[in-house]
């Protein structure tokens, strides 16, 4: 009788220890998926921006139309990309295809705001000031919310892949960080002393 109940004792653990794990893991998933819900709402807002943007320099850079139609072009496959990802956040091609056309999009904005910054009307215009500021502090909040997203990915992956998560983990794909990869990123800054 006394083995009986240690032996239904020991099965009542083992399962306790299966559902505690299984549930760790599903909060976790839950934990990375709602951090990129959070990614989505800044990258959405800043997609709302960049056509306000392209639209206050149209007057000023009417001859530098081939950037502005590249900012647009690059917002738009952001923009879908963007959906893909939100679609099946973690996915690693979803995520690569975001984390791709993200840099492409930086690429392209970055070359209007230089151009932008030979046109001191342009500079001066209150509204393109504002949305100016209005992006630095998306681009600000992205970041921020990337690296929630990345630290929600890392926690699930490493409770996916360690002991004794990896006994359950057999239902949960590894999530993928959202890394974007620009090349301006990654280039030693240049200083010159010349004035």
């Amino acid at each position: 009788m006394v083995a009986l109940a240690v032996v239904l004792a020991i099965a009542v653990a083992v399962v306790l220890g299966w559902v505690a794990l299984y549930n760790g893991l599903v909060s976790k998933r839950n934990a990375f998926k709602n951090a990129f819900s959070q990614i989505d709402v800044q990258l959405k807002r800043r997609y709302d921006l960049i056509p306000n943007l392209v639209e206050t320099a149209k007057a000023y850079l009417a001859h530098e139309r081939g950037t502005l139609e590249a900012v647009v072009a690059a917002r738009n496959a952001a923009a879908g990309a963007e959906a893909r990802a939100a679609a099946r956040p973690g996915d690693p091609s979803a995520m690569a295809g975001l984390a791709s056309a993200e840099g492409v999009l930086a690429g392209s904005l970055s070359r209007l705001l230089a151009i932008a910054e030979a046109y001191p009307d342009l500079k001066a215009n209150q509204t393109m000031a504002a949305l100016m500021e209005e992006l630095a502090s998306t681009e600000n909040r992205i970041a921020f919310a990337r690296q929630a997203y990345n630290d929600a990915v890392m926690t699930y992956n490493n409770a996916r892949e360690t002991f004794p998560g990896m006994l359950v983990a057999g239902g949960f794909a590894a999530a993928q960080p959202f890394e974007v990869q620009a090349p301006a990123e990654r280039e030693p800054v240049r200083v010159s002393f010349q004035g």
